[in-house]
């Protein structure tokens, strides 16, 4: 009985903090909403950046050495086979060196940087949207927080007397825009500088293969 009453009270109070969650967002006015909109594109653009990245940083630790054995004896057929059917940055890239095998080391560096680059690409495709969202946020919590003060000392000015408990009130509701905005911009940034630093790891991880690809290119000739 007891067990069941903790139970009852602790899921009262969960919805009572709720409640007074969402009731105290509403109260920062109408600017809350493009605020709101913001988070989920926040939240929907890093989680499919975030998808989008690991899946093209995954690979198999021994895909390059696969390429080796199969250049070395030869097999291209077997090499550029093995790369188109890996869904990679570095497959891809490796199988444009493939094909450029047989012309001159700087052609098929050349080839091989063009790949890496559209690579890049759409890897950092709408990641700039959550930089803009970083920077905005904040400064539609501001315009927020400005505009309800406005509007606030105009309504103060048709009360005499207004006291300071009123003041520190609706002051305080007012900010509620700024805090969100700061929130959410804060947020935005820390997703934009994880996903940017996955990108440069898997950056490195081309660099390196294209460089071992061409050493392996380089070793009859040693």
């Amino acid at each position: 009985m007891l067990t069941t009453l903790l139970q009852i009270d602790s899921t009262a109070t969960a919805a009572k903090t709720t409640e007074s969650l969402w009731g105290l967002l509403a109260k920062g006015g109408p600017l809350m909403i493009p605020l709101g909109i913001l988070f989920a594109l926040a939240v929907f653009f890093f989680i499919e950046r975030l998808l989008a990245i690991r899946k093209a940083s995954k690979i198999e630790d021994s895909f390059m050495n696969q390429i080796r054995d199969n250049i070395v004896s030869g097999n291209l057929t077997s090499a550029k086979s093995l790369a188109k059917n890996t869904d990679s940055p570095v497959a891809r890239m490796i199988e444009k060196g493939i094909q450029r095998i047989g012309k001159p080391i700087d052609t098929i560096e050349a080839s091989m940087d063009n790949v890496g680059k559209l690579e890049m690409y759409k890897m950092e495709k709408n990641l700039s949207i959550l930089s803009v969202i970083s920077r905005i946020a904040p400064l539609f919590g501001f315009v927020g927080t400005i505009v309800g003060l406005v509007l606030l000392l105009k309504e103060f000015a048709t009360i005499s007397n207004p006291s300071v408990s009123q003041i520190a009130d609706a002051m305080y509701i007012k900010l509620i825009t700024s805090a969100s905005g700061l929130i959410i911009g804060m947020l935005a940034y820390l997703g934009y500088s994880y996903l940017d630093t996955q990108i440069n790891k898997t950056a490195n991880r081309m660099e390196a293969a294209s460089a071992e690809f061409i050493d392996i290119l380089q070793e009859p000739t040693k």
